[in-house]
């Protein structure tokens, strides 16, 4: 939807920071509406099409994860998910269920509107160069190709690049790839991991330019992005 502004709907209880968020997305050059409850906010994502949610996990009648699990069976639209709440279970399952980022409360407005500006970009980006970074996955002979040129992989790599690029968006944590990527009889540290996403980065950059399509989220794990 063409906009003179990018619309933001603040999903937040919580009227004084609602308040002053929306403040500051407003001097910001945004446009912001501003929902009270889960329940309220779902019905405003559907009547308004959002160009994003700012989405607070901890909410009256419907909570945000459910919020968030509920859009994302509807829309693609980015989500930025706020909580006072840092157990990383909360943060993991928060960007699972297809969250684009996490900020935590009590969080500076100025965080926040830069945070919304950075996944705003990475989406436009996103959805104009698809086409150029797509993966082909060529199982029978265990190779891989992104944007049409080969990767030089091994046997480890392409499985990680198979695994990550299967989900775009998706968050996988270490324990989650270890499980995935790795035959049960290796015996592989985070460390380990950490080393292959690096080489699979480094040859995607070979091939993908200064794109980068692998990104770490901290303490959590990595995602792959179109």
């Amino acid at each position: 939807m063409n906009r003179a502004r990018p619309l933001v709907l603040v999903i937040e209880d919580e009227q004084r920071i609602a308040a002053i968020v929306m403040d500051y997305l407003r001097q910001g050059g945004f446009d912001a509406l501003h929902a009270a409850d889960g329940q309220q906010g779902l019905r405003m994502a559907e009547e308004s099409l959002p160009d994003l949610v700012l989405l607070d996990v901890m909410l009256p009648i419907l909570d945000g994860l459910s919020v968030c699990r509920q859009l994302r069976q509807k829309s693609a639209v980015p989500i930025i998910m706020a909580s006072a709440r840092v157990e990383e279970l909360d943060r993991l399952l928060g960007l699972e269920l297809g969250a684009d980022d996490y900020v935590c409360k009590p969080y500076s407005p100025r965080e926040v509107v830069a945070r919304i500006r950075a996944v705003l970009r990475r989406a436009h980006t996103a959805s104009a160069d698809d086409t150029d970074f797509a993966v082909i996955i060529d199982e029978a002979a265990q190779r891989a190709a992104i944007g049409g040129h080969a990767l030089d992989l091994t046997r480890t790599e392409f499985k990680l690049l198979r695994l990550l690029s299967s989900r775009p968006g998706r968050v996988f944590s270490r324990a989650q790839i270890l499980e995935l990527a790795y035959d049960d009889e290796q015996d592989v540290s985070d460390r380990v991991i950490d080393s292959h996403v690096k080489n699979l980065r480094r040859k995607i950059a070979e091939r993908a330019g200064d794109r980068e399509v692998i990104r770490s989220v901290y303490g959590v794990g990595y995602r792959y992005e179109t």
